[in-house]
């Protein structure tokens, strides 16, 4: 009987995000049910929020994170058990980007380095984007997190990106088992799925999946904004022809994360402004712990941390 009550309906909003352009918002579904979710959304490939709070037994949204002086923080005296674990590390510094495999530890201390009290030891993190540097305290009249012979203003930002829990240690696999709703409304089984762990902001540009996704908010705040398919292929192609590219949308690499591709698709994503011609079309839908978001297969999506803290984020890509 749950599965026939109503889904409850997309609405215009002004969103808290978005300052005066109006945003369509992500329906929420009435209940948690298989049936409810393949006939309200999986099946007609329709994004949809699961009632919120939905996923907040997770194991890792207790165990990862605490609340540290007001701000969400990594539990690394947990974490750092599975420290000798490899990882895929995102690294920004003001225009560059790579992307990485290193060691969860190594990860840890970014995160610990970026926010701790002056450290006198060395900090491999540091070192390798200003020589010598070394950890300071971040204050309320000042960001500034690296110290050398003088000091710097912080410019390198870590974001644990896209880990397949797959390569985890079972341990950590344990804190994010697959949802039921994702073995039983698919094909029984997964295609993929990823861990997404960084301080805000964070950031992750428009882009589509080659599978449903289920998306699901462990820690902070996250907003998504989405497009239909044809949507998505048209912002994707008026940036292309602004910066004179000619990338695949199927085929996306480290361009997206730097440059002028990265500057144009974020304007065009969550710029507020009028006379932006995709805003009547823009979907978008804020997650706090335990939410979790369906974004149907070949949906155009694009992911921003909120908030001040750390962040952390789980997905299953379903077969």
């Amino acid at each position: 009987m749950l599965a026939r009550r109503a889904i409850r309906t997309r609405t215009t909003r002004c969103s808290t995000y978005s300052g005066a352009r109006c945003l369509s918002s992500v329906a929420v579904l009435p209940d948690t049910g298989i049936q409810t979710f393949r006939e309200r959304a999986f099946a007609p490939g329709t994004p949809a929020l699961l009632p919120r709070k939905s996923f907040e037994g997770l194991p890792a949204v207790q165990k990862w994170f605490f609340e540290d002086s007001s701000r969400l923080a990594l539990n690394r005296s947990y974490l750092s058990r599975y420290g000798s674990a490899v990882v895929p590390v995102e690294i920004s510094n003001n225009e560059q980007f790579s992307r990485t495999e290193q060691s969860l530890s190594f990860f840890l201390e970014c995160v610990n380095a970026s926010s701790s009290s002056f450290d006198t030891r060395p900090n491999r993190y540091f070192s390798a984007y200003v020589p010598n540097a070394r950890a300071i305290k971040r204050t309320k009249r000042s960001n500034n997190f690296f110290s050398a012979s003088t000091l710097t203003a912080p410019t390198a930002r870590t974001y644990l990106a896209q880990a397949p829990i797959a390569d985890l240690p079972q341990g950590l696999r344990d804190d994010v088992p697959t949802p039921k709703l994702v073995l039983e409304a698919g094909k029984g089984d997964v295609y993929d799925s990823s861990i997404w762990l960084g301080e805000a902001p964070t950031y992750t540009p428009l882009h589509r999946d080659p599978n449903p996704n289920l998306f699901v908010q462990l820690a902070g705040t996250k907003v998504v904004r989405l497009f239909r398919p044809d949507v998505g292929r048209s912002i994707f192609a008026k940036v292309q022809e602004s910066i004179g590219a000619s990338a695949s949308a199927t085929m996306r690499g480290e361009e997206m994360m730097r440059g002028a591709e990265k500057k144009a698709l974020e304007e065009e994503v969550w710029s507020d402004n009028d006379a932006n011609e995709f805003r009547t079309a823009t979907w978008e839908a804020e997650l706090s712990a335990g939410d979790g978001l369906f974004i149907p297969k070949g949906w155009w999506h694009s992911v921003k941390g909120v908030g001040v803290g750390m962040t952390g984020s789980v997905n299953w890509w379903f077969r």
